[in-house]
């Protein structure tokens, strides 16, 4: 079944009531030749057409818990589609801007609507349905357990994906079968039709046949029990260390589709080079930026230097051939003030950073220019960590620093980060919006810009992808880092992050 959504996606809410209209129309299993498809499916429609109420009392704790970890993945004002919705309490939490649920029960829709009349409910098979839209994200909770063909329906939902999509889907943990079983029997759960008892393993798999690339992983419902402070105890904190994340009740996987590049091999560029005491290096970084694309300009911000900075880059502009070249005035501190500065002037499609220190070499750029125009990831972080350095290029104790954070980090962002105080790091400019739009969730407390970026990607749930790059001495002027003072200003900022990306 294909739904048409008149002037999609930018429907006012008001007029997403005309939905309804869809309820009267008779869903059919588009699998006529498999007859046990249809009858695992009638029998299952016939099943939830008569448990269409919402949940009972001991399951609302673990549909609460649900609901909160879907909030700390998605953002109120998303389009948000959700497959296998029930009574539509948890679409309706996520507060959605333009939110479409779909379920095969005429009677739980019918239930839905009539507890969210301000979202639209469609009647239908996620085996067969269609839509003319497109959404942010696309919500599969405890769905892919009950489906008869869980690769066809992850298909179908792959050709409803723009490339920046995002799907969420959560399932039990095959460590539950037997528990849940007894608790069903002692009449402490809602019963259930035989499921689909699929590992982790098993779905990032399915996800992979049908198109799609898993970004992160976590566990979560560890006690899906009401025991007051013990269940927030080990739902929020405990059930992100081992072993209990092991026996946690469910998984979540976020996952992107892969294979279709989201920007053109044409897009523009726009490096921002945060300068502070840096004009020795300034000639070398015009001369040596390649031309990346359709056209890249080189936006130098300079950060109220004690040397001649900002004058050598007044008399570079001067020079023919620099039109691509400006300066800005950085209107704060810190390089986290400057590269947020850089980037509200930047006009490229994809926005650069290249640290003034050359420590990284400018010819090293097309190789990001190339990971994400071709859509390998969505957030391109420069590594230092793995190819030999040269011997002036990074102290003793500032690469321990660094390892020691990038595990740290790794752990907190659940997607593999090995150096997190890189200055290079390549993104796209809708990307970098979305950040922006959402960084009152972390607040304005980087001073050097890099953790303020990580932190957003992971909360967008972007695709973050280390590049090895080679890491060089620095062959004018001193670090502005304080090793001590920043490292102190570093664990304070990896605690706050942890209550909100990892404690949620």
């Amino acid at each position: 079944m294909r739904v048409a959504l008149p002037g999609a996606p930018n429907v006012p809410v008001a007029a997403l009531r005309l939905f309804s209209v869809f309820r009267a129309i008779d869903i059919s299993v588009d699998r006529s030749t498999d007859v046990s498809a249809t009858s695992y499916q009638s029998v299952r429609q016939e099943f939830w057409n008569t448990r269409s109420t919402p949940h009972r009392k001991s399951a609302r704790p673990y549909h609460r818990r649900l609901a909160a970890v879907y909030a700390s993945l998605i953002g109120p004002g998303q389009r948000v589609l959700e497959l296998g919705c029930g009574t539509g309490d948890l679409l309706a939490s996520l507060q959605p801007s333009f939110g479409v649920g779909v379920d095969f029960s005429d009677a739980t829709i019918n239930t839905a609507s009539a507890r969210h009349p301000e979202l639209s409910f469609v009647a239908a098979d996620a085996h067969s349905f269609e839509i003319d839209a497109e959404f942010d994200v696309i919500i599969l909770s405890d769905l892919v357990n009950d489906l008869w063909d869980v690769q066809g329906v992850l298909e179908r939902v792959r050709g409803m994906c723009a490339p920046e999509t995002r799907v969420i889907l959560n399932f039990f943990n095959r460590l539950w079968q037997g528990p849940l079983h007894f608790a069903r029997w002692l009449g402490l759960a809602r019963p259930l039709l035989r499921q689909n008892w699929l590992s982790t393993q098993d779905m990032y798999n399915l996800l992979g046949l049908a198109g799609f690339e898993v970004v992160t992983h976590r566990r979560e419902a560890l006690m899906p029990a009401p025991l007051g402070p013990l269940s927030t105890l080990m739902n929020r904190y405990a059930v992100n260390f081992w072993p209990f994340s092991k026996v946690a009740l469910t998984s979540f996987l976020v996952a992107r589709p892969f294979g279709t590049p989201p920007l053109k091999p044409e897009a523009s560029v726009s490096v921002i080079v945060p300068a502070r005491n840096e004009s020795g290096n300034i000639e070398a970084i015009i001369e040596r930026t390649p031309q990346m694309g359709s056209k890249t300009e080189v936006i130098f911000v300079e950060g109220n230097s004690t040397d001649d900075t900002h004058l050598v880059i007044q008399r570079a502009l001067t020079s023919p051939g620099r039109e691509h070249v400006s300066l800005l005035r950085q209107p704060g501190v810190g390089k986290g003030d400057a590269v947020r500065h850089g980037f509200a002037h930047a006009t490229g499609d994809i926005l650069m950073i290249l640290d003034a220190d050359m420590t990284v070499a400018p010819e090293e750029l097309p190789r990001f220019y190339r990971a994400i125009t071709e859509g390998t990831g969505e957030f391109i972080n420069g590594v230092r960590l793995v190819y030999p350095m040269e011997r002036e290029a990074m102290r003793t104790l500032n690469f321990l620093g660094n390892k020691a954070f990038s595990i740290a980090f790794s752990w907190l962002l659940r997607q593999p980060v090995k150096d997190t105080l890189c200055g290079t790091k390549v993104l796209t400019r809708r990307s970098y919006e979305v950040i922006a739009a959402n960084r009152s969730y972390f607040g304005d407390f980087d001073p050097f810009g890099d953790f303020d970026l990580l932190f957003g990607a992971a909360h967008a749930n972007l695709k973050i992808v280390d590049l090895p790059i080679r890491y060089r001495d620095r062959t004018y002027g001193t670090t502005n880092i304080d090793r001590w003072r920043h490292g102190i200003l570093l664990l304070r900022m990896s605690a706050f992050a942890a209550r909100k990306l990892r404690f949620t």
